[in-house]
């Protein structure tokens, strides 16, 4: 896959292009469906496949009081877009200039110039532009004009179908299950389960000294965070190597009254050695139990050796 940033650098394939276009948060389900749709069309007509997406997520400059936080940061949003087959994704930056931009100066401007689009695959609630006055409708009377064909699809549920409104897959519907701590129903919609990744930063070694060390990581300030609470998964380290991880996520009651912002830390299960400094992806597929105040570190460290063992049977690991 070809990763094109700006419009600079425009590609204007000969052969001419299916896409789609999207802010593409957590590359999930829903957005699979879609891209596969994309394939389909290239294949069948010898087009090139496209992803058009957008950097930041327009939300944070159109509406930045009330923008989502993220499920996926733009490294990770590729990776998962290069693992559909996708020919090559052009990345936008969004910022006040382009927000203002009418719709028709972006069919021209990206869709005709740069892409030379052929087929654009949207969702069929699909909106974009100054203030988000254009949408599937617009573009087919655009693209009867200037040489393409608009498909509108219908949301799809967990199986790639057509769904109703309370089982479609979205990254709203998907950030609002992690929210709830629902990590099975957010990796049922993602297609896989929920990452976060940050460096591992120095702590207060609290962990050490109750005989369970662990990696404290840094999430970026714009990532949408679980519900607090204690979660097995797996931790994978910059030598690939994946390991199977106890999680508390959380303000750590027992310790602060008032702590600001919930801390990610992570026990590696049989594993001894330095972590500081490295950067590290956490998956999520069990949520044990909530946060919870303990009186006193005794109690404490019942409870968590519980949980260690809680964390082996849900992962299947000795």
């Amino acid at each position: 896959m070809e990763v094109i940033h700006g419009l600079e650098a425009c590609p204007s394939p000969e052969s001419g292009t299916a896409l789609t276009i999207g802010a593409y948060d957590g590359v999930h389900r829903g957005h699979r469906a879609v891209i596969k749709e994309v394939r389909r069309h290239a294949q069948e007509r010898e087009l090139q496949s496209a992803v058009v997406t957008f950097d930041p997520h327009p939300a944070r400059v159109v509406r930045p009081e009330s923008a989502p936080l993220m499920l996926t940061t733009l490294e990770q949003k590729l990776e998962l877009l290069d693992e559909t087959g996708i020919d090559f994704v052009l990345v936008l930056p969004f910022d006040e200039e382009r927000a203002k931009e009418k719709p028709a100066e972006f069919v021209q401007n990206v869709l005709v110039d740069c892409m030379s689009a052929r087929i654009v695959v949207v969702g069929d609630d699909f909106h974009f532009g100054y203030r988000r006055t254009g949408n599937v409708a617009y573009l087919e009377e655009a693209g009867s004009e200037l040489g393409f064909e608009v498909t509108g699809m219908m949301l799809v549920g967990v199986d790639g179908e057509a769904a109703r409104d309370d089982t479609q897959v979205s990254s709203t519907a998907i950030r609002r299950a992690l929210v709830a701590g629902d990590i099975e129903a957010a990796a049922e919609m993602l297609g896989r389960p929920f990452e976060l990744r940050g460096g591992v930063a120095e702590g207060d070694r609290r962990a050490n000294q109750i005989g369970f060390p662990t990696a404290n990581v840094a999430i970026p300030n714009d990532m949408l965070l679980p519900a607090d609470g204690v979660y097995a998964g797996w931790y994978e380290r910059p030598d690939n190597s994946v390991h199977p991880t106890v999680m508390n996520l959380g303000k750590r009651p027992t310790f602060y009254d008032d702590a600001p912002h919930s801390l990610l830390e992570c026990h590696l299960i049989g594993f001894e050695g330095d972590l500081y400094g490295e950067e590290a992806k956490v998956r999520f597929t069990n949520r044990l139990r909530s946060e919870a105040k303990f009186d006193g570190i005794d109690e404490l460290k019942a409870q968590i050796a519980k949980d260690l063992e809680g964390a082996k049977r849900a992962l299947g690991v000795s």
